[in-house]
């Protein structure tokens, strides 16, 4: 059964989109295997060779946390929106359930209620509330859930080693939509997810989106647009889901970087984006002239460059320190850093950004506050 809410009864009020890196190294003590956000970027799982820690966002801090008696070493864990469902993959050093098998945790009755088992390992995990997907290296199956889970459909994809694949979040939003990477290096495969049936799928479109291997993408809220980078890191082109037409292409840098997330806010209006060099860069969509464009635009020899749009604005967490990144209220961005660091900045549309908050968050305690700098 499903709690509407359930992890907020844990705290007072609060303000009320997913992304992970992996084998990340906080520091001796703690090791993070993967960090990921829930689809409204609220809250954010921290999967650990010490089990599970689910925390609320803003204000930061602990909401559940499962150990390794519960649960072993973790590889995946995402939460179904803000409710009891985890759905959980082991690995890591010490697993307690096999790494080819997504076992979902009820937090309300504390215990594990459901387990689906496939043929290989698995890369990453998706949910919303009649959805549960499921990538291996070369397929992604698709069940409805939690109700009555079934098997919708599989379908076969190009070589996946990042178990790249998002869904649109919410069943009522304008299109329903599942993204994944195509056959083709480069290319981006879209499925209707509202012409499926049981045991059959619709064809997925493909879009021919970057020259190398794609390695990010993002789906907004409304399931209409979607933004992917390449393994170069210097482009990152948003695509209109219907159409399958580009509606705006914006540069990280000319350098090549390893990007790690990049996430659309819950409006659409703004995009942002981590990679290694530790920059995270917002850039506007809705009103692209607010995106800053090279000073030597008028000069020829440029080529490309001159076309491409630059972030509004940006700001620095810490060199080579992977990070996942998404939008809060009220013209916020969150960081979350693999050295165990949670940073929240304040932007605005003439390019000012701040920092408001920062704080170790594998160092909290169930009783902790947040700290503001």
């Amino acid at each position: 059964m499903i709690q509407e809410n359930y992890l907020d009864s844990k705290l007072e009020s609060e303000d009320s989109c997913p992304e992970y890196f992996s084998k990340m190294v906080s520091n001796e003590r703690k090791e993070i295997n993967n960090v990921q956000f829930n689809q409204e970027h609220n809250l954010f799982t921290c999967s650990m060779e010490t089990g599970v820690k689910v925390y609320n966002v803003d204000p930061l801090a602990i909401k559940t946390s499962l150990d390794t008696t519960t649960c072993g070493s973790v590889a995946h864990c995402h939460v179904l929106h803000r409710t009891n469902l985890f759905a959980i993959v082991g690995g890591g050093s010490k697993p307690k359930f096999a790494d080819n098998a997504v076992v979902i945790w009820d937090d309300h009755k504390k215990s594990f209620v459901l387990e689906f088992t496939f043929s290989s390992p698995i890369l990453s995990v998706r949910t919303r509330k009649d959805r549960l997907v499921v990538v291996e290296y070369n397929r992604v199956h698709v069940f409805t859930f939690p109700q009555n889970p079934k098997r919708l459909f599989a379908v076969d994809t190009g070589d996946n080693p990042k178990g790249i694949c998002e869904i649109s979040p919410y069943t009522s939003s304008e299109r329903q939509v599942m993204v994944f990477p195509g056959y083709r290096v480069g290319s981006l495969q879209i499925m209707d997810l509202n012409s499926t049936e049981p045991g059959s799928s619709a064809s997925p479109v493909n879009i021919m989106a970057h020259q190398g291997e794609i390695a990010c993408m993002a789906l907004n809220n409304q399931g209409t647009m979607v933004a992917t980078a390449s393994v170069k890191g210097t482009l990152i082109r948003v695509y209109d889901t219907t159409r399958k037409t580009l509606i705006v292409e914006l540069r990280r840098g000319t350098d090549p970087a390893t990007l790690y997330s990049i996430n659309f806010s819950p409006d659409s209006d703004f995009l942002v984006a981590s990679s290694d060099k530790g920059t995270v860069h917002i850039f506007a969509l809705k009103d692209t002239r607010l995106n800053k464009r090279s000073t030597l635009s008028k000069m020829g020899f440029l080529g490309q460059y001159v076309e491409s749009q630059w972030a509004l604005t940006n700001f620095t967490v810490k060199d080579d320190c992977a990070s996942i990144c998404g939008f809060g209220p009220k013209s916020s961005v969150y960081a979350i850093c693999e050295d165990g660091s949670f940073h929240k900045y304040i932007f605005s549309q003439d390019g000012s950004c701040k920092r408001s908050t920062f704080e170790r968050f594998v160092d909290l305690t169930e009783e902790d506050d947040f700290l503001c700098i």
